[in-house]
C-alpha cells in the first residue's frame, strides 16, 4: 500500500477545499435569474406557439393569464381531461414550469352571490395548479368601492384570503394576492398580510402598480413586504396625464434598478414575470417584438 506522508495530505487537503470553493464560486456564477412571462401578452397565441416561443428566448417559466383569449383557466381544452397529461409532457420535454395561474377571483366583494362566484373561480384555479403542479395561484382586489368602509372591504379580503389559503393547504399551492387596483399602498399591503397570516397566502409584488400611484420607494417597499413575496410582475411605464403608458423596459419611469436591487439582495429565489398588458391594450407593441426583448433588457439590470 501507498504510503501518504503528512505533506501530501495538506497539499491534498488545501487542493480539495479550493475545489470546494471554486465549486461554489461557479454555481454562484450559474445562478441566474428566473425569467417567465404572462400570457396577457400574447392573446391570440395557440399553447404551441407559446412554449415554443419560451423555449427559443430563454424562458424558464410560464405564468398563464389566458390561452386564446379564454381566461377561465379551466375550461381551455389544454386542461382538459383528455389534454392534460399531454400538455404536462410537452412542458417536460421543453423543460418548462408553469409559474402562476392568473386567476380573476376577485375579493373585495363583500356578500352575497357575486363574492361566492369568486370564491369558487379561486377554488377551481387552485384545483387546476394542483393538477399541472404550478406552484402559485394569483388573487386580487380591485377598486375597493367608495360606499363602504375601507376597514370592512379589507377585512372581507382577508377573510377571502384565509378561506382560499386554508383551502390550497392540502395541495401545497400558494393563494397570492397581487398589488393592484386601491390596493397599492404598503402599508394597507402589509396590514393585511399580517392579518392574512397562512402559510399558503403570500403576495405578487407588482412594482408598477404600486409605484405609478403612490411613488414610494421600492426599497422602502420590499423591506415591508419581503416575507410576503412570493412571485413579481415586471412592466414598465411613463405617466402621461398622470396615467401609465407602458414600455419596453427600461424606457419608462418605474425605478426598476432600486426594485431589482433590494430583490436580488435581498435572497428573492422566485420568478420575474413580464407582464405585457396586450390583452387590454390592442396597441402595444406585438408579443413577437415585447417578448423577444424582455429577456435581453433584464440582463442589463443584474449584468450591471
Amino acid at each position: 500500500m501507498r504510503k501518504t506522508t503528512r505533506k501530501q495530505f495538506l497539499e491534498t487537503s488545501a487542493m480539495l477545499v479550493a475545489a470546494a470553493l471554486a465549486g461554489d464560486k461557479f454555481n454562484l456564477k450559474k445562478d441566474k435569474q428566473l425569467l417567465s412571462f404572462s400570457t396577457l401578452g400574447c392573446p391570440d397565441w395557440s399553447f404551441q406557439q407559446i412554449v415554443d416561443f419560451a423555449v427559443k428566448h430563454k424562458y424558464q417559466g410560464i405564468e398563464v393569464r389566458g390561452i386564446k383569449r379564454e381566461l377561465n383557466l379551466p375550461k381551455c381544452p389544454e386542461f382538459s381531461n383528455a389534454n392534460i397529461q399531454s400538455t404536462l409532457k410537452l412542458m417536460k420535454e421543453k423543460k418548462l414550469a408553469f409559474v402562476d395561474l392568473g386567476s380573476s377571483s376577485t375579493l373585495h366583494f363583500t356578500e352575497g352571490a357575486e363574492r361566492d362566484k369568486q370564491l369558487a373561480d379561486g377554488k377551481a384555479f387552485i384545483d387546476l395548479a394542483q393538477q399541472i403542479n404550478c406552484p402559485n395561484v394569483r388573487v386580487y382586489p380591485n377598486l375597493l368601492p367608495k360606499d363602504r368602509d375601507k376597514d370592512e372591504v379589507m377585512d372581507f379580503i382577508v377573510k377571502g384570503l384565509l378561506e382560499l389559503g386554508s383551502y390550497a393547504k392540502a395541495s401545497g399551492v400558494k393563494v397570492l394576492m397581487e398589488t393592484h387596483g386601491d390596493l397599492v399602498w404598503a402599508q394597507d399591503v402589509e396590514k393585511l398580510m399580517k392579518d392574512a397570516s397562512h402559510p399558503n397566502v403570500g403576495l405578487v409584488w407588482d412594482v408598477c402598480n404600486m409605484w405609478t400611484i403612490t411613488k414610494e420607494p421600492p426599497a422602502e417597499v420590499y423591506r415591508l413586504l419581503k416575507k410576503y413575496i412570493h412571485h413579481t410582475h415586471v412592466k414598465d411605464a411613463k405617466l402621461v396625464n398622470r396615467k401609465p403608458q407602458y414600455t419596453r423596459l427600461g424606457h419608462g419611469e418605474v425605478p426598476w434598478s432600486e426594485a431589482f436591487t433590494a430583490l436580488s439582495k435581498g435572497g428573492y429565489k422566485g420568478y420575474y414575470s413580464f407582464e405585457w398588458e396586450k390583452l387590454w391594450h390592442p396597441e402595444l407593441e406585438e408579443p413577437e417584438t415585447a417578448l423577444a426583448n424582455y429577456p435581453v433588457d433584464i440582463k442589463k439590470y443584474f449584468n450591471d
